[in-house]
Protein backbone atom coordinates (compact mmCIF):
# COMPACT_ATOMS: atom_id res chain seq x y z
CA UNK A 1 0.00 0.00 0.00
CA UNK A 2 2.80 2.37 0.11
CA UNK A 3 3.68 2.79 -3.64
CA UNK A 4 -0.56 3.13 -3.50
CA UNK A 5 -0.20 5.97 -1.44
CA UNK A 6 3.22 7.27 -3.30
CA UNK A 7 0.93 7.22 -6.44
CA UNK A 8 -1.65 8.70 -5.05
CA UNK A 9 0.45 11.94 -3.22
CA UNK A 10 1.93 12.29 -6.58
CA UNK A 11 -1.74 13.04 -8.31
CA UNK A 12 -2.71 14.94 -5.63
CA UNK A 13 0.08 17.38 -6.38
CA UNK A 14 -0.50 17.85 -9.43
CA UNK A 15 -2.13 21.46 -10.00
CA UNK A 16 -5.53 20.45 -11.31
CA UNK A 17 -6.62 18.47 -7.95
CA UNK A 18 -3.98 20.69 -5.31
CA UNK A 19 -5.31 23.84 -4.88
CA UNK A 20 -3.42 26.67 -2.37
CA UNK A 21 -5.75 29.18 -3.38
CA UNK A 22 -6.20 30.49 0.30
CA UNK A 23 -2.95 29.90 1.76
CA UNK A 24 -2.90 31.22 5.26
CA UNK A 25 -0.19 34.05 5.97
CA UNK A 26 0.86 32.26 9.66
CA UNK A 27 2.35 28.31 9.78
CA UNK A 28 2.32 28.24 13.68
CA UNK A 29 -0.06 27.95 15.89
CA UNK A 30 -1.88 30.45 18.17
CA UNK A 31 -3.70 29.01 20.70
CA UNK A 32 -6.39 31.52 22.49
CA UNK A 33 -7.07 32.12 25.79
CA UNK A 34 -10.25 31.95 26.20
CA UNK A 35 -11.72 33.03 29.43
CA UNK A 36 -14.11 30.30 31.41
CA UNK A 37 -17.81 31.11 31.60
CA UNK A 38 -19.51 28.39 34.25
CA UNK A 39 -23.01 27.20 32.88
CA UNK A 40 -25.11 24.48 34.81
CA UNK A 41 -26.89 23.95 31.42
CA UNK A 42 -22.94 23.24 29.53
CA UNK A 43 -22.09 21.21 32.72
CA UNK A 44 -25.73 18.98 32.02
CA UNK A 45 -25.77 18.78 28.38
CA UNK A 46 -21.63 18.78 27.50
CA UNK A 47 -19.63 17.95 30.85
CA UNK A 48 -21.32 14.66 31.67
CA UNK A 49 -21.56 13.15 27.91
CA UNK A 50 -17.78 14.13 27.65
CA UNK A 51 -16.76 12.65 30.32
CA UNK A 52 -18.71 9.33 29.44
CA UNK A 53 -16.96 9.69 26.03
CA UNK A 54 -13.64 9.86 26.99
CA UNK A 55 -13.73 7.70 30.25
CA UNK A 56 -15.99 4.55 29.11
CA UNK A 57 -15.54 4.97 25.69
CA UNK A 58 -11.89 6.40 24.67
CA UNK A 59 -10.17 5.33 27.05
CA UNK A 60 -12.10 2.12 27.46
CA UNK A 61 -11.09 1.14 23.27
CA UNK A 62 -7.68 2.05 24.54
CA UNK A 63 -7.04 -0.18 27.29
CA UNK A 64 -8.86 -2.86 25.73
CA UNK A 65 -6.35 -2.23 22.38
CA UNK A 66 -3.29 -2.46 24.76
CA UNK A 67 -4.56 -5.73 26.76
CA UNK A 68 -5.23 -7.21 23.16
CA UNK A 69 -1.51 -6.95 22.35
CA UNK A 70 -0.51 -8.25 25.51
CA UNK A 71 0.59 -5.40 27.78
CA UNK A 72 -0.79 -4.26 31.23
CA UNK A 73 -1.95 -0.55 31.18
CA UNK A 74 -2.11 0.94 34.52
CA UNK A 75 -5.84 2.46 34.48
CA UNK A 76 -5.69 4.77 37.28
CA UNK A 77 -2.35 6.43 36.16
CA UNK A 78 -4.10 7.01 32.90
CA UNK A 79 -7.46 8.46 33.75
CA UNK A 80 -5.36 10.79 36.44
CA UNK A 81 -3.12 11.88 33.30
CA UNK A 82 -5.81 12.33 31.14
CA UNK A 83 -7.98 14.28 33.82
CA UNK A 84 -5.24 16.55 34.05
CA UNK A 85 -4.10 17.04 30.35
CA UNK A 86 -7.67 18.27 29.70
CA UNK A 87 -7.43 20.76 32.28
CA UNK A 88 -4.78 22.20 30.37
CA UNK A 89 -5.80 21.65 27.07
CA UNK A 90 -8.80 22.96 27.87
CA UNK A 91 -7.26 26.65 28.38
CA UNK A 92 -6.44 27.19 25.54
CA UNK A 93 -10.11 25.27 23.60
CA UNK A 94 -8.69 22.15 22.88
CA UNK A 95 -10.21 18.64 23.08
CA UNK A 96 -9.77 16.11 25.73
CA UNK A 97 -7.19 14.40 26.82
CA UNK A 98 -7.56 10.37 26.20
CA UNK A 99 -6.36 6.83 25.06
CA UNK A 100 -7.41 6.86 21.96
CA UNK A 101 -8.16 3.47 20.71
CA UNK A 102 -7.36 3.63 16.83
CA UNK A 103 -4.02 5.70 17.57
CA UNK A 104 -2.87 2.64 19.77
CA UNK A 105 -4.03 -0.07 17.50
CA UNK A 106 -1.73 1.86 14.70
CA UNK A 107 0.93 1.46 17.35
CA UNK A 108 0.70 -1.95 18.79
CA UNK A 109 -0.35 -3.06 15.50
CA UNK A 110 3.35 -4.44 14.04
CA UNK A 111 6.63 -5.18 15.73
CA UNK A 112 8.07 -6.53 18.66
CA UNK A 113 5.82 -5.88 22.06
CA UNK A 114 8.87 -4.57 23.66
CA UNK A 115 9.56 -1.93 21.46
CA UNK A 116 6.03 -0.83 21.28
CA UNK A 117 6.83 2.24 23.48
CA UNK A 118 9.10 3.72 20.72
CA UNK A 119 6.25 4.31 18.42
CA UNK A 120 4.24 5.79 21.10
CA UNK A 121 7.14 8.48 21.83
CA UNK A 122 7.36 8.98 18.00
CA UNK A 123 3.64 9.26 18.13
CA UNK A 124 3.53 11.96 20.72
CA UNK A 125 6.45 13.86 19.28
CA UNK A 126 4.60 14.18 15.43
CA UNK A 127 1.66 15.45 17.02
CA UNK A 128 3.55 18.28 19.16
CA UNK A 129 4.82 19.23 15.64
CA UNK A 130 1.03 19.07 14.04
CA UNK A 131 0.19 21.08 16.66
CA UNK A 132 2.74 23.71 16.80
CA UNK A 133 2.24 24.08 12.79
CA UNK A 134 -1.52 23.07 13.02
CA UNK A 135 -2.49 26.06 10.34
CA UNK A 136 -0.04 24.85 7.72
CA UNK A 137 -1.19 21.07 7.86
CA UNK A 138 -4.73 22.29 8.08
CA UNK A 139 -4.76 24.05 4.77
CA UNK A 140 -2.93 21.28 3.03
CA UNK A 141 -5.23 18.83 4.41
CA UNK A 142 -8.09 21.29 3.09
CA UNK A 143 -6.54 21.67 -0.08
CA UNK A 144 -6.09 18.13 -1.06
CA UNK A 145 -8.69 15.91 -3.14
CA UNK A 146 -11.08 14.47 -0.48
CA UNK A 147 -10.58 10.67 -2.30
CA UNK A 148 -7.26 10.23 -1.45
CA UNK A 149 -7.24 11.63 2.22
CA UNK A 150 -10.32 8.93 2.59
CA UNK A 151 -8.14 6.02 0.80
CA UNK A 152 -5.03 6.96 2.55
CA UNK A 153 -7.11 6.65 6.09
CA UNK A 154 -8.44 3.34 4.61
CA UNK A 155 -5.13 1.87 4.10
CA UNK A 156 -3.91 3.20 7.21
CA UNK A 157 -6.73 1.40 9.07
CA UNK A 158 -7.07 -1.79 7.55
CA UNK A 159 -4.79 -3.76 9.49
CA UNK A 160 -6.12 -2.54 12.45
CA UNK A 161 -9.92 -3.37 11.48
CA UNK A 162 -8.46 -6.57 11.21
CA UNK A 163 -6.79 -7.07 14.33
CA UNK A 164 -10.24 -5.77 16.06
CA UNK A 165 -12.25 -8.73 13.96
CA UNK A 166 -9.86 -11.24 15.04
CA UNK A 167 -10.11 -10.57 18.83
CA UNK A 168 -13.85 -9.62 19.01
CA UNK A 169 -15.07 -12.59 17.38
CA UNK A 170 -13.20 -15.06 17.87
CA UNK A 171 -13.55 -15.52 21.46
CA UNK A 172 -16.46 -14.91 23.96
CA UNK A 173 -19.17 -12.15 23.64
CA UNK A 174 -19.52 -12.26 20.04
CA UNK A 175 -22.96 -10.85 19.81
CA UNK A 176 -22.45 -8.30 22.27
CA UNK A 177 -19.05 -7.36 20.05
CA UNK A 178 -21.37 -7.40 16.74
CA UNK A 179 -24.29 -5.12 18.50
CA UNK A 180 -21.46 -2.49 19.65
CA UNK A 181 -20.37 -2.60 16.13
CA UNK A 182 -23.39 -1.97 14.48
CA UNK A 183 -24.97 0.54 17.16
CA UNK A 184 -21.64 2.48 16.76
CA UNK A 185 -21.33 2.16 13.16
CA UNK A 186 -25.20 3.72 12.71
CA UNK A 187 -24.00 7.25 14.54
CA UNK A 188 -27.59 7.96 15.91
CA UNK A 189 -26.60 10.09 19.46
CA UNK A 190 -28.96 9.45 22.21
CA UNK A 191 -29.23 12.79 24.92
CA UNK A 192 -26.77 14.40 23.18
CA UNK A 193 -24.48 10.80 23.80
CA UNK A 194 -22.25 9.76 20.86
CA UNK A 195 -22.74 6.31 19.54
CA UNK A 196 -20.01 4.79 20.62
CA UNK A 197 -20.99 5.18 24.30
CA UNK A 198 -24.66 3.59 23.35
CA UNK A 199 -22.86 0.81 21.36
CA UNK A 200 -20.93 -0.02 24.48
CA UNK A 201 -24.37 0.04 26.47
CA UNK A 202 -26.14 -2.25 23.83
CA UNK A 203 -23.63 -4.65 23.14
CA UNK A 204 -23.45 -4.90 26.77
CA UNK A 205 -27.27 -5.63 27.49
CA UNK A 206 -26.93 -7.75 24.60
CA UNK A 207 -24.37 -10.07 26.04
CA UNK A 208 -25.70 -10.15 29.55
CA UNK A 209 -29.28 -11.54 27.62
CA UNK A 210 -28.75 -13.58 25.34
CA UNK A 211 -24.63 -14.43 26.41
CA UNK A 212 -24.79 -15.01 29.83
CA UNK A 213 -22.63 -18.32 29.84
CA UNK A 214 -19.77 -16.03 28.96
CA UNK A 215 -20.19 -14.41 31.91
CA UNK A 216 -19.85 -17.43 34.24
CA UNK A 217 -16.69 -18.79 32.03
Amino acid sequence: WCSCSLGGAACAAAPAAFSLAAWPAPCRARPPLPLPVFSWQAMVELVVPLAATVLVVQNGQGIAVLRATGHEPPINAITTVCGLGSLVTACVGAVSTCLTGPVNAIITGSGERKRHYTAGILVGVLALGFGLLSPLFTQLLLATPRPFIGALAGLAMLRVLQTSFVVSFSGKFTLGALVTFLVTVADVPIFNVGAAFWGLVFGFAASWLLERKDFAK
